[in-house]
């Protein structure tokens, strides 16, 4: 093996990951893009609390609907091609939704983003499994779940200034126009694995064997599938997805932004700075919890208890002090909303490898992903359809009522959650 191959794919892989980042960047941005632009189409499309509900959930229904289709095209058609082909769906429909004069355009345009980026998460994992090893691919996990906490940010905070400068539609086009960029990046400069560059694979340079095609593809994605689902301990883990997630995105990615400026009069800035929190409580917290439940706890099953009950608690205070919150303390819960809401899906993640073989931990995972994207999905109408039972001003807002309504109900899933949290099993084995 030549040293100079060697040292190509030691350092090519830097670049690969690098673009992928940006492509799960576009993902969160997205995900969380409405909830700052959410009271202007309100207005434009003159539309119910249920049907920008309804807009905000076609994102989550899609990317639910793909996630066991997203493995298997990553390994029929290779993951290069489909996130390269999926990502400029997104792109399209970023562009549609910027021009879009009705509903049922700016609907469609969701549609295509929900069906582009939902491609991107799973292939990327699959790349990276072959230019990373197993010991390093943790790190580059949690590195990427980081930088989709900056997307976050972009979504919130840096949306806001964007639609205060350039309003909503040109933010939208000029982030179709990125995204068409970002496609090309990916085309060129990622690859599937070193041999599609002619050079040495991690096994080869670390001198050890690598699974044969007979041994990689031995457990059938039917027998996976029945495996996982007959797992007791899976159903737990995949309510507790469902709850915890709907509860995230139902409220941090479409309902935060019009709570802050309808029941404390704040601006599209001022509102998305708050919610920028939402991005920090990610980037900070995703690996404090890891390392509280390796290190500290030595526990899952501990660590979820303990979110679930700050997220619980969190809810409460929105919900018992709807409007009358001093500002600084809205930062601060919105922090605590996602560290308890959001970077506790890294724990919620590992448990479910953990509890099944290597094997099918493709499967499991895939598996217990279509939950957080159904939860998203059922909780941003049924958000609406509450809202929709009290009376707007002429203005468009609703009344402190209706958002407390709102967050008791939400407060009361995540004590269902909560409960799904003690019925876990605690998939933590001490290997020091």
């Amino acid at each position: 093996m030549a040293e100079n191959d060697r040292h190509k794919t030691l350092s090519y892989r830097w670049l690969i990951f690098a673009v992928l980042t940006l492509a799960y960047f576009f993902v969160y941005f997205h995900r969380l893009s409405l909830s700052v632009v959410a009271d202007e189409l309100v207005s434009e499309f003159t539309l119910s609390a249920s049907m920008m509900g309804l807009l905000g959930s076609v994102y989550f229904y899609c990317y639910a609907a793909m996630q066991l289709p997203a493995g298997l095209l990553a390994d029929s058609l290779g993951p290069r091609k489909t996130v390269t082909w999926f990502i400029a769906l997104g792109a399209i429909g970023s562009l549609i939704f910027g021009f879009a004069q009705s509903f049922k355009f700016a609907f469609i345009g969701r549609l295509l983003v929900g069906f582009g980026v939902s491609m991107v998460f799973i292939p990327t994992m699959k790349i990276l499994s072959q230019w990373f090893r197993p010991r390093e691919f943790a790190i580059m996990a949690g590195i990427l779940n980081a930088v989709g906490g900056i997307g976050v940010m972009a979504a919130t905070w840096l949306l806001a200034l964007m639609t205060a400068n350039f309003g909503w539609r040109l933010s939208f086009k000029l982030i179709g126009c990125l995204t068409f960029l970002l496609l090309a990046l990916i085309w060129l400069i990622v690859r599937d694995r070193p041999a599609d560059k002619g050079w040495p694979s991690l096994a080869e340079i670390d001198g050890i064997s690598e699974p044969t095609e007979v041994e990689k593809g031995s457990k059938k994605l039917s027998a996976g599938v029945i495996q996982v689902v007959s797992e007791k301990y899976f159903w737990p883990v995949a309510i507790w997805f469902f709850l915890d997630c709907g509860i995230f995105f139902g409220f941090g990615a479409l309902w935060g932004g019009p709570y802050l400026m309808h029941l404390y009069g704040m601006s599209r800035a001022q509102a998305g700075s708050v919610l920028s929190m939402i991005a920090w409580g990610m980037i900070i917290g995703s690996p404090l919890l890891g390392y509280l439940s390796e290190k500290v706890l030595h526990s899952r099953k501990k660590v979820f208890i303990f979110s679930t009950s700050l997220l619980a608690l969190v809810l409460f205070a929105f919900a018992r002090f709807p409007g009358s919150l001093p500002i600084p303390a809205l930062y601060v819960l919105f922090f605590l909303f996602s560290f308890s809401a959001s970077a506790i899906v890294v724990i919620g993640f590992t448990t479910t490898k953990e509890l099944f073989p290597l094997e099918i931990a493709g499967t499991s995972v895939g598996m217990v992903n279509l939950f957080p994207f159904l939860g998203g999905a059922v909780f941003m109408p049924l958000m609406g359809k509450i809202l929709d039972r009290f009376p707007q001003t002429a203005s468009g807002i609703y009344a402190a009522e209706a958002y407390a309504n709102l967050l008791y109900l939400l407060c009361g899933a995540a004590i269902i959650a909560l409960l799904c949290s003690f019925c876990m099993k605690d998939t933590f084995v001490d290997v020091t």
